[in-house]
């Protein structure tokens, strides 16, 4: 298959910082679409994937998974998108379409899916690489439609952190006079907290900072409860219909059960790895409640949530960098010095 060479950052062992690379893109085939990639968002699984802190990194890897961009070329069994489109490409590119997960549109959860980078192309026998580059060529069936009426690059990370939340709302019913907790506020809690609100919820933030208040209180919550304060958690026993846990590293998720009402879930979108402490199963046994997990979402759904975001304007709190400072974003997000979402503006690679 003839490929095209473009610019792209990436990585090449797990203590390198990133840095510039060429990398291949294959030549369109009939139903692909060619994207001149615009904002590219910064999630914290590129850098777990760059550092390979999961242990599965193949290298060189091109990190970025919320890309939006314009359409450049489109093969001739496109229908869906034509040149000039404005089009996003979240964390997903490909899977199996025949299993039971694909016909449901569940394609996140195909055993065989691909990730927009670190997947495995079948048209190249090579990796997958994602955004932080010039150009992507994604299947049409992977392609989102973006709602022009907003912020380009407030639309990126919603094509991760955005459809993470959204999935899991979307799931256990959220809508007018549910009582939704949000823990942690960050790229994940904030998007949490608008989109909860948008769906007429009663939205609550866990937090252990006072400092958070007002900006939860600014992106849609009702009220806020510091966590490390045992009147307050008591307060609020029994309350929630839904807990989203958007924390990215391990905690005690116990204090938390206390807050769900019957029936109530907690579901775990931040973490991955084992429970520290181990989760004590009376409460959950008192009142049917659960700890469930979930991830991102299907394309069908997605597009969805694009569509949502349209019709109410809602984005993400971005930081537009230039890539050529990726790696002191990546440093600065392991701090939590952002609000609430680094956003690349991928002309930059080009200088």
């Amino acid at each position: 298959m003839n490929t095209t060479e473009v610019k792209a950052y990436g990585s090449e062992s797990p203590e390198a910082d990133l840095k510039p690379l060429k990398i291949d893109r294959r030549e369109i085939t009939p139903t692909d679409v060619e994207i001149d990639i615009l904002y590219c968002g910064v999630c914290h699984s590129d850098l777990h994937f760059a550092k390979n802190d999961w242990g599965m990194t193949q290298y060189p890897v091109v990190p970025g998974h919320e890309i939006v961009g314009k359409v450049t070329k489109i093969g001739q069994n496109v229908d869906n998108y034509k040149i000039g489109d404005l089009v996003a490409v979240g964390c997903l590119v490909d899977s199996c379409r025949t299993c039971n997960n694909c016909k449901n549109d569940l394609e996140q959860y195909c055993p065989e899916w691909v990730g927009t980078y670190g997947g495995f192309d079948k048209h190249l026998q090579t990796n997958t690489h994602g955004g932080y580059s010039e150009t992507i060529v994604v299947d049409k069936d992977f392609v989102l439609k973006v709602p022009e009426n907003l912020d380009l690059a407030g639309i990126a990370p919603v094509l991760c952190a955005g459809i993470t939340t959204w999935s899991p709302l979307r799931h256990w019913n959220v809508g007018k006079d549910s009582k939704v907790a949000v823990v942690g506020l960050g790229g994940l809690g904030h998007m949490a907290i608008k989109l909860a609100h948008a769906l007429g919820a009663h939205v609550t933030l866990f937090s252990r900072s006072t400092n958070k208040i007002e900006d939860a209180k600014s992106l849609g919550a009702d009220q806020v409860v510091i966590s490390t304060d045992d009147a307050q958690m008591q307060s609020v026993a029994g309350a929630f219909d839904v807990i989203i846990d958007t924390v990215p590293y391990v905690h005690d998720l116990n204090p938390y059960i206390g807050t769900l009402n019957t029936n109530g879930t907690l579901v775990v979108v931040g973490y991955l790895g084992p429970l520290d402490p181990m989760l004590v199963t009376v409460p959950m046994i008192m009142g049917r409640k659960s700890v469930a997990g979930s991830l991102i979402g299907g394309i069908a759904e997605t597009q969805e949530l694009l569509d949502f975001c349209g019709k109410h304007n809602i984005t993400s709190d971005v930081e537009v960098i230039n890539i050529q400072e990726i790696n002191t974003a990546y440093e600065r997000m392991l701090k939590s010095d952002v609000k609430y979402r680094f956003v690349i503006d991928m002309k930059s690679i080009k200088n």
